[in-house]
């Protein structure tokens, strides 16, 4: 199959799924991505956190901990917050506290973000000053707090691109590269009338089944 008939077919199948009851469930959770706004920064920062926590983790697993433990992130002192992920699973539990204390300089983050005119200006300073959030995590958090402009590649976005020949297999993701792909994202967001934060939703459940967050 060439490249122009596997992009098709995977246009096509995110067409069918805007026509289905796929398409209710994506947007219910665009809605609480956008509600982000009428949060307090504490929520902010506690979804932040929510992301450093799925590198090289999963989301759910993230999630779990978020769920029993969220506004602890902000005021937990580093050894209760290790503790409390070697508790639940986190095969990094030593770094991910360090970086979730570290963070805590940016108890402001809603503030702060909110001066950004883009997800990709508000993402840069994150790459730049949040240890722990790289281009996929700064993505991750943008879009859970309502931005629609930047694209999250996760081994789930990646693998669909792959399997349809839009990539070929990557090794070392870039900064370079991730701008590469993102581009490649936005003209699929373009042909099929979505944002990359809706795109990203459909794509997850093309591959998984599910659509969390």
């Amino acid at each position: 199959m060439s490249v122009s008939e596997s992009k098709g077919e995977l246009l096509e199948r995110i067409r069918w799924l805007k026509n289905s009851d796929v398409a209710e469930v994506v947007k219910q959770r665009i809605k609480e991505f956008k509600s982000f706004n009428e949060k307090s920064s504490k929520e902010w920062f506690s979804e932040m956190c929510f992301c450093i926590l799925t590198a090289n983790s999963s989301a759910e697993l993230g999630m779990k901990i978020q769920d029993k433990y969220g506004l602890l992130f902000f005021e937990s002192q580093y050894d209760t917050l290790k503790n409390i992920l070697k508790a639940e699973g986190h095969r990094f539990y030593n770094k991910r506290a360090e970086f979730i204390c570290s963070a805590r300089r940016y108890g402001n983050i809603k503030e702060i973000i909110s001066r950004f005119r883009s997800g990709k200006e508000a993402r840069e300073w994150l790459v730049g000053h949040i240890k722990g959030l790289g281009y996929k995590e700064a993505s991750h958090f943008l879009r859970n707090v309502g931005f629609d402009d930047v694209a999250i590649l996760d081994r789930h976005i990646m693998r669909i691109l792959e399997e349809h020949n839009l990539i070929g297999e990557i090794r070392t993701l870039t900064k370079r590269r991730y701008l590469e792909i993102e581009r490649i994202l936005e003209k699929i967001a373009k042909d099929v009338g979505l944002t990359l934060a809706e795109l990203d939703l459909y794509l997850w459940y093309i591959k998984t089944g599910q659509i969390l967050k």
